[in-house]
């Protein structure tokens, strides 16, 4: 008897508690709303400022152990947003679990105590009906967030199934989970999760069936706010297969991708270096085997501070670009512009000097592997004085040194040949027949204008250069040298305004 008084007492006790508790952070929880909502803000100008959208929240109403309020997303008043027009808002409604123990943690039998957890769900109007339908009804995705006493959050989605067939066009879609998760300021994040299918069907602008599917989506990453605010971190993902179909016929099958990507601040702590490796493990057009490929690319020494200068300016000036809807609405004329403004800021990349390495890029098949490997070390063109009066000087006012070597063993160049012949139409022997004059005329060419030499069963470039010299497959000759034997005027120096013009080099046979 008197155990059981015990027990009850304990019980009582700690009803007490989590009651007093719940009220107390559900009372905190309304209290900071205004400053979790500004952050929110603050992250979305910071990281997608081309959205031209806020976060706002009303009708907060707090109970004793939850709490329900609705957040709306709507245009910025006064911005261009093609996606959402004026009055129009995406609606979430928010359930909030307060802690220290909230409710919806302990269906999980999860007793970790938290400020709260919040159970998120898309509210069905004009805006959202149409992902509603595609989802025969059901919300499209739910969000439950798990937040912390320091602030700290904890997000799992869950995408439901689509399904929708509508005037010859067709999307399905297995779901997916991801999970998000951000500190209280922000500054470091964390993505992962996976998908196990999709498929869209469509008629193309030749009224041709075009079906697009893929299998096993996943991806896992981190990134934090360098002291340069730019976001570091490492980044994979992978695809077990991506298909392409027209009219029934299978075009193209993109089987095992890996990427894999990260950026870390170097030792010095004042620049950062990145490094990026992809793979494909097979890649098959019309049922034709092409190969494998794989690529392992480094950009190390990139000025901190600079690069984040640069980027700065570069979003400010697509920010303009895509604000004018003369240039928006005209694909060329915006690629133009777009590629002016990047020009307009390699300066500032070229500021830390860095360091351009592929090692390799290779493309593998039966009968071999070609690889191209490079290195290439970069000047800061600011330090150079003077206007350049030659090619060699105004190379090496941005290259400090190039190394560079291709290999391409015959076999698998052949190999490679007779496949795209078999596309083309050609039968197997005629085909082969065809690939080997192909890469034996590509040889002797390349033997012919000194570019190549065939060692090995292998066509081999290497080519290297510093200081206004170049090393073509070991033979040296200064630049100019090197640009006449394909026909390019070298850089000519300055001539006084009375001065004869010069006769252009005629090219070397």
């Amino acid at each position: 008897m008197k155990k059981t008084w015990v027990a009850a007492g304990i019980i009582v006790a700690l009803g007490i508690v989590w009651t007093g508790g719940a009220w107390y952070t559900g009372k905190q929880l309304e209290g900071r709303l205004a400053e979790m909502v500004s952050q929110a803000n603050a992250q979305i100008k910071r990281n997608a400022p081309e959205a031209n959208i806020e976060l706002s929240a009303q009708d907060y109403q707090r109970g004793l152990f939850s709490s329900q309020l609705t957040l709306n997303i709507k245009p910025l008043a006064g911005s261009a947003n093609t996606w959402l027009k004026p009055g129009q808002a995406i609606v979430l409604h928010e359930t909030v679990d307060h802690g220290p123990f909230p409710l919806a943690q302990l269906k999980s039998f999860s007793l970790t105590p938290a400020m709260a957890s919040v159970h998120t769900q898309l509210v069905n109007n004009d805006v959202t009906k149409g992902l509603f339908d595609i989802a025969k009804g059901q919300a499209p995705f739910s969000a439950d967030t798990r937040i912390g006493y320091s602030g700290d959050t904890r997000t799992d989605v869950v995408l439901s199934p689509l399904n929708s067939e509508k005037d010859g066009d067709k999307v399905a879609f297995s779901g997916g989970h991801f999970r998000f998760s951000a500190d209280s300021k922000g500054n470091a994040l964390a993505l992962s999760g996976e998908a196990e299918s999709g498929l869209v069907d469509t008629v193309n602008e030749y009224g041709q069936k075009v079906q697009l599917s893929f299998n096993n989506l996943k991806t896992d990453g981190s990134s934090e706010m360098s002291s340069f605010d730019e976001r570091t971190g490492n980044q994979k993902m992978s695809l077990d297969k991506l298909a392409i179909s027209i009219e029934n016929k299978e075009m193209a099958l993109l089987e095992g991708m890996n990427l894999t990507a990260k950026s870390e601040v170097a030792d010095d702590k004042k620049s950062l270096n990145s490094q990026l490796d992809y793979s494909l493990n097979s890649l098959k057009v019309q049922g034709q085997d092409l190969g494998s490929g794989k690529l392992t690319l480094k950009v190390g020494q990139i000025d901190g501070k600079a690069w984040h200068q640069a980027s700065e300016q570069y979003d400010a000036q697509i920010r303009a670009l895509m604000a004018q809807p003369d240039v928006a609405q005209n694909p060329e004329l915006y690629q133009q512009k777009a590629t002016e403004a990047f020009l307009s800021i390699v300066p500032l990349l070229l500021k830390g000097e860095p360091v351009l390495t592929i090692a390799p890029l290779s493309w593998k098949n039966a009968k071999g592997e070609s690889t191209f490997n490079m290195s290439l070390f970069l000047k800061d063109p600011s330090t150079a004085t003077g206007a350049p009066q030659t090619l060699a000087e105004q190379v090496d006012r941005t290259v400090k040194s190039l190394d560079s070597k291709l290999t391409i063993p015959l076999d698998m160049a052949t190999e490679m040949m007779t496949q795209v012949a078999k596309l083309e139409g050609y039968q197997q022997e005629d085909a082969a027949k065809l690939a080997s004059q192909q890469v034996k005329g590509l040889a002797a060419m390349g033997q012919m204008f000194r570019i190549t030499t065939v060692e090995n069963n292998s066509i081999l470039t290497s080519l290297q250069y510093a200081n206004g010299q170049v090393t073509l497959n070991g033979e040296k000759m200064p630049l100019e040298q090197f640009v006449g034997m394909f026909g390019m005027p070298g850089l000519q120096p300055a001539q006084p305004d009375d001065a004869t013009p010069p006769v252009p080099a005629v090219p070397q046979q």
